[in-house]
């Protein structure tokens, strides 16, 4: 999954989530044909808050990054708003509910 903001440590998912007001991380795994599928819809549901940062963090880059966020699955969506998480979704992922869930905390928060 080629991403511009992909993150490969522990330390620079804690730093990314850290230094954004809101952060989003999408987890993913390489060959995970949900993960790939859904990016796309994910992407552009998140381009509608501009303040939002997203990341990509790929679970076989990070194995340990699993335990470090309690991750049995992919994908996994977890929105931080000032280092604390606020949303997270796992797996099957219904786009329009996701989507409302965003923009209720996105308003919260802005």
């Amino acid at each position: 999954m080629s991403t511009n903001n992909e993150l490969f440590s522990i330390e620079e998912v804690e730093n990314f989530v850290n230094s954004h007001h809101l952060a989003f991380l999408y987890i993913s795994k390489t060959n995970c044909s949900v993960c790939h599928a859904l990016l796309p819809k994910v992407k552009e549901v998140i381009a509608e808050f501009p303040t939002i940062q997203m990341a990509f963090v790929n679970v076989d880059d990070i194995p340990d990054i699993a335990g470090h966020l309690s991750i049995f699955t992919a994908p996994v969506l977890i929105l931080y708003v000032d280092g604390k998480e606020v949303l997270r979704e796992a797996r099957f992922v219904h786009i329009e509910q996701f989507r409302e869930k965003v923009k209720k905390i996105y308003s919260l928060t802005n």
